[in-house]
């Protein structure tokens, strides 16, 4: 029989730990996320332990009979390490870790290392460096003594072991510089939004819980060859594409990261700059997964989250993806909270041409009707027209150009109206 000594640092069996504080809390939808991040993070879920409490215990998570019966439990189940569903203070982390004599990780812990898996720009790496040091300041003892106990795996990526054993002024002076780093990026992307705003082609975030299928309608609209994996945070940093639509006019769709419930406040933080492209979007494709018994829950964490932002009062377009795996008697979701709704499949290319046209519809609302003449001198606005407005009617006059069409307020006050 295999031993705990036997056991490879790559093959962590993990047990998933929640208190159940109120039978609305929907415990087991909770863990099963959890456990959708230990396998993204490549861990292998062994056991499950929830305990019903009124609130969480202040200095052990759970209460100190569970924790007796979870040391029991994770010889049984051969387990590396627990997980727990909730952020830990770092008393507790301490306290679970000295008692249970094994690897103590949290759900922040866990989603930080998948983060620091799937940043591969400078600017994602840098936000989850500086979301980890900053989780780990105030735990430097108890992550010192947990993570070194089984060697590598989940919590030592990015940042590693070695940035661990620094003391707290050499955290704090790394912080330091990582804000000014990430200072400097926002900055630029500040220049760059600035600059978009004078080129009036509008802009659309994409945004949604983690793995609704975001990555698979940028790629179905745009050819964009982004990353597409049934798993949650299968991409991470920001990409922008270029849609044309069939009147020839212009749009640039933007991928957010995927939302999570319990989105740790540190990765919202270092964060907030990419996620920010939902605030200054004209408009927001609110993507989710329709076939998800949690549709709802993912939903209100979106709408939670785009508040948290300042991008509460934007136009919303939710979509309603992954319809090709709805059984005929399958609930009809809603989302009164959106402009409009759209049910579609990204990855069967169902409902695309109503998607497309709620977004021309919500853009156009946004315009100024234009019609007039243009003399055949000024045969070069019309260009600007096609790419920047919707070009509704265009017509060869002897006296000039007839148009008639809705443009950008900043494309209809540069052409002298």
């Amino acid at each position: 029989m295999k031993t705990m000594l036997d056991i490879k640092d790559s093959e962590e069996r993990l047990i998933l730990i929640s208190v159940e504080e109120n039978p609305s809390d929907d415990t087991e939808a909770c863990l099963d996320e959890l456990e959708e991040l230990v396998n993204t993070a490549e861990a292998v879920v062994v056991g499950r332990m929830i305990q019903k409490r009124e609130k969480i215990h202040s200095g052990t998570y759970i209460g100190k009979g569970k924790v007796e019966e979870l040391l029991q439990y994770i010889e049984e189940c051969q387990a590396t390490g627990i997980v727990c569903d909730d952020e830990l203070s770092p008393a507790q982390l301490s306290n679970l870790e000295e008692l249970l004599d094994t690897k103590v990780m949290d759900r922040t812990i866990l989603i930080l290392d998948i983060f620091a898996r799937h940043a591969t720009t400078r600017e994602g790496k840098i936000q989850v460096e500086l979301a980890q040091l900053k989780y780990r300041a105030t735990r430097l003892v108890g992550l010192r003594n947990s993570l070194s106990r089984l060697g590598g795996g989940i919590g030592t990526r990015g940042p590693g072991e070695k940035k661990l054993e620094m003391d707290r002024r050499l955290i704090r002076e790394r912080i330091s510089i990582l804000k000014k780093e990430l200072e400097g990026i926002k900055k630029s992307r500040e220049v760059a939004r600035k600059q978009r705003d004078k080129n009036p082609v509008p802009v659309i975030a994409i945004v949604g819980y983690t793995n609704a299928g975001k990555s698979t309608l940028l790629n179905t609209l745009t050819d964009a060859n982004v990353l597409e994996e049934d798993k949650v945070f299968a991409t991470l940093d920001p990409t922008t594409r270029n849609l044309q639509l069939e009147d020839g006019q212009q749009i640039l769709l933007t991928d957010t990261v995927g939302f999570i419930r319990k989105l740790p406040h540190h990765l919202i933080e270092a964060f907030r700059s990419t996620l920010e492209e939902a605030k200054y979007a004209d408009l927001i494709l609110h993507v989710v997964d329709s076939s998800s018994p949690s549709a709802y829950v993912h939903m209100h964490t979106v709408y939670e989250t785009l508040d948290l932002l300042g991008a509460g009062d934007k136009k919303v377009i939710t979509v309603f993806n992954k319809v090709d795996k709805l059984s005929e008697d399958a609930e009809v979701i809603k989302d009164c909270k959106a402009d409009k709704t759209v049910r579609i499949s990204a990855k069967k290319q169902i409902g695309l041409e109503n998607l497309i046209q709620e977004i021309e519809e919500i853009l156009r609302e946004q315009k100024v009707y234009l019609e007039r003449i243009f003399t055949y001198n000024d045969a070069g606005k019309i260009q600007l027209i096609r790419k920047y407005g919707q070009l509704l009617e265009e017509e060869y006059r002897e006296e000039g150009i007839f148009i008639r069409a809705y443009l950008p307020k900043e494309l209809y006050y540069q052409l002298g109206q």
